[in-house]
């Protein structure tokens, strides 16, 4: 144990002299470098969240942790605490406030979507309960709910006559995707839904899964499976994994709409290895999605990485 504190602090050290010859010689500071050496995106804005982190400037680790509304005044000061000058250097100030403006919005994500999660369904509540019955509109449009607790719900794939039991793991989160996926995505969401109830049916990708025995496969509760997809997003949220796909998309910061549009990505994507994966009874299930949550973390380690090519970042962020 002392032997690796002391190699700590020996590469701690070692890193900063380092940076103060290459400061000498480059005549730039690492935030310099990084912004004019690394293209807009996770890559530059996840150096510049590590560097500022990783400073040995209180005032610098802190800036990560700023309002919103703070982040120019926090610019400034960067500024002037490296000693640059902002008229020789205009285009510094503008890269580093839409990589703080990502960083910080990230952090504020995690914060609503974790209240969002703890927020509980209440069935006396009656947004909640318009939410609940917009969902079912989406996704069964011609099939009128004949009772707000029925048997219905089953058709959509919930798990009992009243959904609100099923909301428990992910509270109103749960349901904010799956209200969102339904209504935005309609066309695939209702599909997803037809394919989960009767997967040898499927029209998805049909030419492929024509070769494989449709006799076999097995279906799954499609709103089950959403809160549990829900779960997976939140996870990769929480973890830090998803920087990597919204500081591609985000041109600032991250937003609650970013997040669900990950999680349609996400279950479409589901649905595809699931059958894929073609398992012989619904308990490989918790397999089946542990495989598939490794397939994702492997595809966020590439720091260019956008899970959603349709929602890539606007043309603005190539030029800050």
């Amino acid at each position: 144990m002392f032997v690796q504190i002391c190699l700590y602090f020996y590469c701690k050290c070692l890193w900063r002299c380092l940076k103060f010859v290459v400061r000498k010689l480059t005549g730039q500071c690492e935030l310099q470098r990084i912004c004019y050496n690394t293209k807009p995106g996770a890559a530059r804005t996840m150096k510049i969240e590590a560097s500022l982190k990783g400073s040995k400037s209180k005032r610098l680790q802190t800036s990560v942790n700023v309002h919103p509304d703070a982040i120019e005044k926090t610019i400034d000061d960067i500024m002037e605490l490296k000693r640059i000058n902002p008229d020789i250097n205009p285009q510094l100030g503008v890269s580093l406030q839409a990589c703080l403006l990502q960083i910080v919005g990230y952090r504020n994500l995690i914060a609503e979507v974790e209240k969002l999660r703890r927020e509980p369904y209440d069935s006396e509540n009656p947004q909640h309960e318009e939410m609940l019955l917009k969902l079912w509109k989406c996704l069964k449009p011609n099939s009128p709910l004949k009772a707000r607790i029925s048997k219905q719900w089953c058709e959509i794939g919930f798990q009992g006559d009243d959904p609100k039991t099923d909301f428990r793991g992910m509270g109103l989160l749960g349901l904010y995707n799956l209200v969102y996926f339904a209504e935005w995505d309609t066309e695939i969401a209702q599909q997803v839904l037809t394919d989960s109830l009767h997967p040898k049916y499927s029209q998805l990708s049909k030419a492929e899964w024509e070769k494989k025995k449709f006799d076999k496969a097995i279906g799954y509760s499609f709103a089950i499976v959403g809160i549990n997809i829900t779960d997976l997003a939140y996870n990769l949220l929480v973890s830090g994994a998803l920087k990597t796909h919204f500081y591609n998309v985000a041109p600032e910061a991250p937003t609650l709409t970013h997040f669900q549009q990950t999680f349609c990505y996400l279950m479409h994507e589901f649905h595809k290895f699931w059958i894929d994966e073609d398992p012989l009874d619904i308990m490989e299930f918790n397999r089946v999605r542990e495989k598939f949550y490794k397939r994702i973390l492997r595809q966020l380690q590439n720091p260019e990485m956008a899970l959603c090519p349709h929602f890539a970042a606007s043309e603005s962020l190539i030029n800050m």
